[in-house]
């Protein structure tokens, strides 16, 4: 049996547990560029991007309702399409994008946490497949950005818990956005090592802005223990002015940013509270965050340069 056969069978028998039986679409295939938004620029290194949630329960080609994207089929994924190529012209710079669409489950299921535990490890699942397959047959020993957005972050933080030493060592960053890393996993997970100055490499740059503290998602940021500024790169309480008109302060306490002056109320309040930016978390500090993985990249090239005496990198394919 073909190995993503095999998968989407496992993740059909995982799903049909406990409340009913759920169809699960079928597994994409990233041995297919159709798996795959990818943008090559000859850089030197490489950003591996997992994308939001941008999908709702929908009905299916049979009639059955869906819980996860249709991800086999990246044309019926228009929504995540369309945030990598946003991701992609906001950050990606001068590296080379690649971001896999994925099984990702709906934004309906992030109402019950039951429904999480049962749907999330299909796209886990297809998130560590994706990851596997590019570090196997795409990265050829480069140095990499691995990043995600909300569910994206959420399968980030997993797949660091997951990575094994030799393939840490080549991690420029991480970049969990909108997402949170507990206490107990930096315990438990030394390969997460928060990030604590702009140019620092091998660590994980996480946050989550609001507000106030009491608007907070508990979702998204509840029990976070890992946060920086990302337009001053101080994990302490130093504010910081972002498009001439916000002021950006880390609450070293809830590990929350704190964003004044943001009065206007233009984003959805149907799942997030008002006053929980959520939604934000790219759009306002893409300019930041572009700049620091270019500033990260070089850092992490300049440190091997001087261990190597060499580029020990090869050039993309």
């Amino acid at each position: 049996m073909k190995p993503a056969v095999w998968l989407s069978i496992a993740a059909i028998l995982s799903v049909a547990c406990g409340r009913g039986r759920e169809t699960v679409p079928a597994a994409p295939d990233y041995g297919s560029p159709a798996a795959w938004y990818t943008t090559l620029r000859g850089g030197e290194a490489d950003i591996f991007y997992i994308s939001s949630t941008e999908t709702f329960d929908h009905t299916g080609p049979d009639g059955k309702m869906l819980h996860h994207a249709e991800a086999a089929d990246s044309a019926a994924c228009p929504g995540i399409r369309m945030e990598m190529e946003g991701v992609d012209r906001r950050f990606g710079g001068s590296l080379d994008f690649y971001s896999p669409f994925y099984r990702q489950i709906t934004m309906e299921t992030y109402r019950d946490d039951e429904l999480v535990r049962r749907r999330f490890p299909v796209a886990l699942d297809d998130a560590r497949r994706a990851f596997d397959h590019y570090l196997k047959h795409i990265n050829k020993g480069r140095p990499f950005v691995l990043a995600g957005f909300s569910q994206g972050g959420q399968i980030v933080v997993e797949l660091l818990k997951e990575m094994p030493d030799s393939i840490a060592q080549r991690m420029i960053a991480a970049y969990v956005l909108g997402w949170k890393i507990t206490r107990e996993e930096l315990e438990k997970y030394p390969v997460i090592r928060p990030a604590q100055r702009s140019d620092d490499t091998g660590v994980t740059v996480c946050y989550n802005s609001v507000r106030r503290p009491e608007d907070a998602s508990a979702l998204v940021s509840g029990g976070n223990a890992v946060a920086i500024n990302p337009v001053n790169w101080r994990t302490d309480a130093t504010p910081a002015v972002m498009h001439d008109t916000l002021t950006v302060t880390l609450d070293p306490v809830t590990k929350l940013l704190l964003v004044d002056g943001y009065d206007v109320v233009d984003y959805d309040t149907s799942f997030f509270n008002e006053g929980c930016y959520h939604t934000f978390e790219i759009r306002w500090y893409s300019d930041f965050l572009r700049d620091n993985i270019e500033e990260r990249t070089r850092a992490w090239l300049e440190a091997n340069e001087e261990k190597s005496g060499d580029r020990v990198i090869p050039a993309a394919a």
